[in-house]
């Protein structure tokens, strides 16, 4: 990476299951291309697609921002939604608020927050209800964690 530090803005549309998964897919072909360890793509795959998933599931409109630092990659998932009113109970696996036509679908198990935990190393959730969320997570590209969060 020598360096460098890479932005990138995804704008995602609420509603739109068609589309769901191309800021996603387009983040893991970027890390590919910058030579990232297949480990680290394949955890920020699956968080991204989870974030981007609930932006689509639940919300109006959103954005899923991403920086590829030296360190780590960062992505903030910003969307104009109903927010969260407990993060401790949407955390649980199988806890969801989808819609019973989401759940038709296929989508709104209630594990994309928990699987964004487990495949990152740093989680934040902000969250205003009747606003919308900011969920944020960082994946270190080192093995040195300690010396990535200063």
């Amino acid at each position: 990476m020598d360096g460098q530090l890479i932005q990138m803005e995804f704008p995602v549309k609420g509603g739109n299951f068609g589309g769901a998964g191309d800021a996603a897919s387009k983040i893991k072909n970027i890390l590919k291309q910058l030579g990232i360890r297949y480990e680290i793509i394949k955890r920020v795959a699956i968080a991204s697609y989870e974030a981007e998933m609930n932006i689509v599931a639940h919300a109006a409109e959103g954005t899923i921002v991403v920086e590829i630092n030296p360190n780590a990659v960062v992505v903030a998932a910003k969307d104009k939604g109903p927010g969260i009113p407990d993060i401790d109970l949407a955390m649980k696996e199988g806890f969801s608020t989808a819609s019973q036509q989401i759940r038709e679908m296929g989508f709104g198990a209630g594990m994309g927050l928990p699987n964004i935990k487990k495949a990152t190393d740093d989680m934040t959730i902000k969250t205003e209800v009747g606003v919308g969320t900011e969920l944020t997570f960082k994946i270190f590209l080192t093995d040195n964690r300690e010396e990535t969060l200063k």
